[in-house]
């Protein structure tokens, strides 16, 4: 269900420099970033996630990527989060789960990952992440939504066939208990609508939103609360991990720059060295 403290619109800060991770590399590095709060307080979870629900979904995109990638989990008690300067020049794709605790998430560790994202680092929100405060700063809007926490059945429905996030997932995914989400869910219009969900009382939702931001591409994907096993589920797993593929950068990372140009400039280029 999501956290009942919304967290309050940043305003823009001045221009970081131009940050400059490291060069494009095969594999494909993933940082999987999880609150880790429930797995500590609530015996179900732990039971249902041994390893963590961060330990899931690493696993996930580890199984259908294998040797395509690398992955790494931070957890909310790590230092930093986890997030450190060096960690996200070296984290091609994160993603991101968090719930209870999204106040909790400082905001300088913020505004590196805001930052990182508009450079070209891939960011894949999951769930109650819709609140956190990387993702409401990213909208830009109240990112509110309608929620039932009763075993609804949900069912994910795939309406961009030849996206590539949809790459051989059935249709419909069929989640036999999850957490309702419904409209009127507070987010920018998404650039591409990939899935859209229906559930047990008729409600139904936009699951699989992408967005851009700088040179960053972003994935919502709603199934996985952490009262079910949502993540252990076969096509959720296949979802996330073609959503890592899509988001990697495809350019060295940097800010988009401002630059002032003199009349004629493509005409004339510089002579090459």
């Amino acid at each position: 269900m999501p956290s009942h403290s919304e967290p309050a619109l940043s305003a823009p800060t001045p221009s970081a420099p131009i940050l400059s991770a490291a060069p494009l590399t095969a594999p494909l590095r993933v940082t999987v970033w999880g609150e880790g709060r429930h797995e500590q307080r609530d015996a179900n979870v732990a039971e249902l996630y041994p390893d963590g629900m961060h330990g899931a979904v690493a696993d996930g995109v580890s199984t259908h990527l294998g040797a395509g990638v690398t992955v790494r989990t931070a957890t909310l008690d790590d230092p930093e989060h986890g997030l450190t300067e060096a960690v996200l020049a070296e984290t091609d794709v994160l993603t991101w789960w968090g719930h209870m605790a999204h106040g909790e998430v400082a905001d300088e560790v913020v505004e590196r990952v805001h930052r990182h994202v508009l450079s070209g680092m891939g960011l894949i929100v999951l769930h109650s992440g819709h609140f956190s405060k990387i993702f409401v700063r990213l909208m830009g809007t109240t990112c509110t939504l309608r929620w039932r926490n009763e075993r609804d059945r949900e069912l994910v429905w795939t309406v961009n066939p030849t996206h590539p996030i949809a790459d051989g997932v059935p249709h419909p995914i069929v989640i036999d208990e999850q957490e309702m989400y419904g409209e009127f869910f507070d987010i920018p219009a998404p650039d591409e609508l990939v899935f859209v969900s229906s559930f047990t009382g008729g409600e139904v939702f936009r699951s699989g939103c992408t967005f851009r931001r700088g040179h960053g591409k972003i994935f919502y994907f709603s199934p996985g609360d952490q009262d079910y096993p949502v993540y252990h589920h076969p096509d959720v797993r296949r979802v996330i991990a073609n959503a890592v593929t899509w988001a990697a950068p495809s350019r060295e990372r940097a800010l988009p720059d401002i630059a002032r140009s003199a009349a004629g400039w493509f005409a004339d280029p510089e002579p090459a060295a």
